[in-house]
Order: structure tokens, then C-alpha cells, then sequence
């Protein structure tokens, strides 16, 4: 009997590239969304990757406790990787209320509902904000957390307690992992999905297609005087396949009770420092491309530096970033090539 896994916020960037590499493990899927930040693009075009035209979609707001509940009726659950969250930094420290209600009351709801029905496996999205401004680099999953810099890494952090808490209260039923993203980059190497966001994008990769295509005029790079070997940002970009990967192994180490305790925590990064600058100028290097881009002042919350060591998740998951950020940023030009029928 194969296992079945609830992928929710499914549809969108990172959780329809978990859908596919769960499906080619050999996992059943059950994807669900709200589609308040997505359209239904990347769920069909998993289809066609996947050749699976029969992927059960689920249109459910995790915020409405009914729902979530239902879902967990309708279905078997095997473990559920939880997505479904807004996600912008900026537009959560305009409208903090918003992300508080949103992040933690549709978490809340899921893992309600994995209770009713006696439990389950539970994978959580966290992200690399939980450790703010780092003392040291790179970090560790026992490198100290720091005080968010936005409410939207409030969510990630409060979520993690929760998530620890109900885990801990379970008496064995509920087990969970939780996965610190760095920072999710590239496409899927078919060019059928990508990131896709609505409106001014936040994240930098799609900010730089959507200028070399002519979607925007000019790419902003926020300061050029900080500590570092460049003067701009560094970061641990991880290839978004990559990253979907990690997903897979850490469901099956639950799957198949290889945790060391309850609930564990892993860094998903390539331990590889790349600013900024040198971003850009992969671009442009490996697609041929001349970006118009200009430096701007600092953006308020952004952190010097940050980026992984993945020694842990590399041991015990068995898994490893492989993709170069070379043929990552090929993906990334080749997904808005795609999205521009070219």
C-alpha cells in the first residue's frame, strides 16, 4: 500500500516541486491550496512532468477549522508537509495582523486535525529568519535563535514552538521535523514550473528574470557597503529541486521510524556563501544576458550574512545539495523564457 502525504499550500513554488519528487518516489499526493497566492499553472504542468493527470487537488483555506478537518477525514494521511502560509516580509511588517491570523491559525487547524484522527506524521517549513542576525557563520540547527526581524519570521518561529509543543503533549502520535530553508532559487530543469508571484516579486531571482526579460525596468541591489568580501549580502542560495529533494528524505525517516527523537530540526542549505553581486553576475555570465541593474540604499531587516551548514541533514537524512548555482540560474532563465512562450 503505497503511503500518502497531504502537501498543503501544494500549487505554489516550493510545494509543487515537493509534489513532483514525492511522486516519483513513489508516494501518493494530496495537494491542497487557497490559491491566494498562486494559480493553477504549476499544479497541471506537475502533471506533465509527473505524467499523472489523476493528482488529487483540494481548493481548502486552512484557516477555516472545517475544512482542515475534513480534508483529514476525506483522506488517509500518512504525514503532512505544511506550506500553506503568506510569506512576503515586507507586506507582513505593514499588516502584521494578517500574517499572525493567517500563519499560525492555519498551522494551528492542521495539526487540530492530525490530532482528531489519531495522529500523524508532520513536516513544517520553517526558514533560516528564525536565526536573525547570526553572531557566527555558518549556522548550525544549535546556533542560538534571534528575535525575528519581521512578523513573517515571527510565524516561522512561533510556529516551531507550537509544532514542538504538540509534539511533545502527543504521547508518540504526532512526530515532527522541521526543515530551515535558506534561500529557495531556480526552476524545475523541465521549464514547466517556476516561481511564479503575483505582482512585484520579493525574492531576488525572479526580480532578476523578470528585468532581463523586460518585465521590469531595473533591478535594485540593496546596498553595497556591507562587511563582506563585495560590499552586498551573502546568502546560502540552495537550487529549489534541491530543496524539494530534502522533503522526500526527511518523509521517509519518518516513514520509516529512523528519527532519534520526536521531533527534529535540520538546516536545508548548501553551505556555501554566495553575495549578491556574485549572483548577478552568474546571471548574466551563464545566460548571456546584460542586466540593467542599480545599487540602492539598504533594506531594513536584511542580515549581513547568512548561509548553512548542512552537516547534519547531509548525515542523517542522507541527502546533499548538488546542483551548481550556475545551472540553477540556467533554470531560472529558462522557466521565464517559458512563462514568455519563448
Amino acid at each position: 500500500m503505497k503511503k500518502t502525504v497531504l502537501v498543503s499550500g501544494g500549487a505554489g513554488f516550493i510545494g509543487s516541486h515537493v509534489t513532483v519528487e514525492l511522486l516519483q518516489a513513489g508516494y501518493e499526493v494530496v495537494v491542497a491550496d487557497n490559491f491566494s497566492n498562486c494559480d493553477l499553472t504549476c499544479f497541471e504542468d506537475v502533471k506533465k512532468i509527473t505524467g499523472r493527470a489523476d493528482i488529487p487537488l483540494e481548493k481548502i483555506d486552512f484557516c477555516d477549522e472545517a475544512a482542515a478537518k475534513g480534508i483529514f477525514k476525506k483522506y488517509h494521511f500518512d504525514a503532512v508537509i505544511h506550506f500553506a502560509a503568506f510569506k512576503a516580509v515586507g507586506e507582513s511588517v505593514a499588516e502584521p495582523l494578517k500574517y499572525y491570523k493567517n500563519n499560525l491559525v492555519s498551522f494551528l487547524n492542521v495539526l487540530e486535525a492530525a490530532k482528531e484522527v489519531g495522529g500523524c506524521n508532520v513536516l513544517f517549513s520553517s526558514s533560516a529568519t528564525v536565526y536573525g542576525e547570526p553572531e557566527k557563520v555558518p549556522v548550525t540547527e544549535d546556533t542560538p535563535r534571534q528575535p525575528a526581524m519581521s512578523p513573517y519570521g515571527n510565524t516561522k518561529t512561533m510556529c516551531e514552538d507550537i509544532l514542538q509543543d504538540t509534539v511533545k503533549a502527543s504521547g508518540g502520535t504526532i512526530k515532527g521535523i522541521l526543515l530551515r530553508y535558506f534561500n529557495p532559487i531556480g526552476a524545475h530543469p523541465s521549464a514547466l514550473i517556476g516561481e511564479l508571484p503575483r505582482g512585484i516579486p520579493n525574492n531576488l531571482v525572479p526580480f532578476i528574470t523578470q528585468t532581463a526579460i523586460g518585465k521590469r525596468e531595473c533591478l535594485s541591489i540593496f546596498g553595497n557597503d556591507y562587511p563582506t568580501p563585495d560590499g552586498t549580502c551573502l546568502r546560502d542560495y540552495i537550487d529549489i529541486v534541491d530543496l524539494a529533494r530534502a522533503h522526500v528524505f526527511a518523509v521517509t525517516r519518518m516513514m520509516e521510524g529512523k528519527m532519534k527523537k520526536d521531533c527534529e530540526i535540520f538546516n536545508v542549505g548548501t553551505g556555501r556563501p554566495v553575495s549578491v553581486m556574485e549572483l548577478v553576475n552568474a546571471f548574466q555570465k551563464v545566460n548571456n544576458v546584460k542586466l540593467n541593474y542599480k545599487i540602492a540604499a539598504r533594506r531594513p531587516g536584511d542580515v549581513t550574512a547568512i548561509w548553512a551548514d548542512p552537516t547534519l541533514a547531509n548525515k542523517e537524512l542522507g541527502w546533499k545539495a548538488e546542483r551548481s548555482v550556475e545551472d540553477t540560474l540556467k533554470s531560472a532563465w529558462a522557466w521565464e523564457l517559458h512563462l514568455a512562450g519563448k
